[in-house]
């Protein structure tokens, strides 16, 4: 089963002594996850005579959602890779004048990286809730539930995700990026939370 190969392998890496994977990686995994049970959704959904109607718009939901699911699995990778960037860029030599105004750069643009994958999958799982509802109103009523624990996923990692844009935020100089990324995320972050809401309400009063 899963837990035998790489998914196993990649949870063994990230409960291990190991600087990475860690909550940036973990966090699009969660939004993977959660996008994936609307992908699934939507395929026992489609093909349904008893959807029929719906068909058109449940097809635009699971492309939607598979997009953001591809992206979101590439993700897990690039911030491990992008967090060894900036683990080397600490490590850097700092004795001369010279060498500690290379390493304060080198930090700087590997803090920037950093913060991009984190932002990058709060951008992909704020579009992912747009699918929720729509998915809870029209897909396959026998997966309601399903619907139910997307969107907990997709708000779990969008929480994840944006405590590993301000962690990399925390060192960055550039004070115009800081103000813009983080009201960005605070109208994304009021969003995200009244969908969560107003899904979860409703998967309750359907199961």
């Amino acid at each position: 089963m899963y837990c035998e190969g790489k998914f196993r392998e990649y949870l063994d890496d990230l409960s291990a002594k190991k600087p990475a994977p860690g909550g940036g990686s973990a966090a699009a995994a969660v939004g993977a996850m959660g996008v994936g049970l609307l992908s699934m959704v939507a395929n026992f959904t489609i093909g349904k005579d008893k959807y029929k109607n719906v068909e058109p718009q449940i097809q635009e939901i699971l492309s939607s959602s598979e997009r953001l699911r591809t992206e979101l699995q590439k993700l897990i990778d690039e911030d491990i890779v992008v967090y060894q960037k900036l683990s080397a860029a600490y490590k850097m030599p700092k004795e001369k004048e010279e060498e500690k105004r290379a390493r304060s750069k080198a930090i700087q643009a590997a803090l920037k990286n950093a913060m991009a994958v984190p932002l990058a999958i709060c951008r992909n799982l704020f579009e992912a809730t747009k699918l929720c509802e729509p998915l809870l109103e029209s897909g396959n009523v026998n997966l309601v539930s399903d619907v139910g624990v997307a969107a907990e996923f997709i708000a779990a990692g969008f929480t994840s995700a944006l405590l590993n844009v301000e962690i990399n935020l925390s060192g960055v100089k550039d004070s115009e990026l800081i103000a813009n990324t983080r009201e960005e995320l605070a109208h994304k972050e009021k969003q995200i939370q009244a969908m969560r809401e107003k899904v979860i309400e409703g998967t309750k009063e359907k199961i």
